[in-house]
């Protein structure tokens, strides 16, 4: 996977050595010191995440909240002392769905990681969403980005100037917002910037084949009688 986004690699992992890096994070590096997430954003995950985002089921932020606690734990030189910061939606949107779902998890790894480890973390709303945008789940990559820009903005700085700061999202595709984000976030004086989401969508790679087919057990029987 790539060190900075957690994008899977292919093929191309084979020649890339200590930090295996993706081709966008080769050619485009992202803002952000690193990006992890609890899952893949595929089956079960993906039904939690729908449910909780777009059905209104808020007490999923605990469940899943509290494994990407566990997942954030593992992050690299990410301060004990971090500034969670949840992105923001539009006020319209946020009004209608009744919550921000980034917000909701964003409050359960502060209260996973402060009562059972060595953390004092604390959550700022200090990201607004300024203009309203599109839904991202149909647009291209560059549409994306084009959707984003300027979208965000800072308001009460005081509280990341000179901070390590944790975003968090529910769901990394492309990674645009968090790159946005992170922007924005790194303008408004933070010292680093990280990023948690409890979903990755991934695309399909090719991987090494190793010589051998997984048989099914009954098939597996069938052809030894055969023999």
């Amino acid at each position: 996977m790539c060190a900075l986004c957690g994008e899977a690699l292919g093929f191309e992992s084979i020649r890339l050595e200590d930090a295996p890096l993706c081709r966008i994070c080769r050619v485009s590096p992202p803002p952000f010191a690193q990006a992890v997430a609890y899952g893949h954003y595929t089956g079960t995950l993906r039904e939690m995440v729908g449910l909780f985002k777009f059905e209104r089921v808020a007490v999923l932020s605990h469940l899943l909240g509290e494994k990407l606690a566990e997942e954030v734990r593992q992050m690299p030189g990410l301060s004990s002392r971090a500034v969670v910061v949840p992105v923001p939606l539009f006020r319209r949107k946020q009004n209608e769905r009744g919550y921000n779902q980034s917000l909701l998890l964003a409050r359960q790894i502060c209260r996973v990681l402060n009562r059972r480890y060595d953390y004092r973390l604390a959550v700022a709303e200090v990201m607004v969403r300024v203009k309203p945008t599109e839904s991202q789940y149909l647009l291209t990559p560059r549409q994306r980005r084009l959707n984003l820009r300027a979208a965000f903005a800072v308001q009460g700085k005081a509280a990341i100037a000179g901070q390590h700061v944790l975003l968090i999202d529910d769901i990394y595709t492309t990674g645009a917002t968090a790159r946005e984000c992170s922007r924005v976030l790194l303008r408004g004086g933070a010292a680093s910037v990280r990023v948690a989401t409890v979903a990755r969508a991934q695309r399909d790679v090719p991987v090494l084949w190793t010589g051998k087919f997984a048989v099914p057990e009954g098939l597996r029987e069938t052809n030894q009688n055969q023999v």
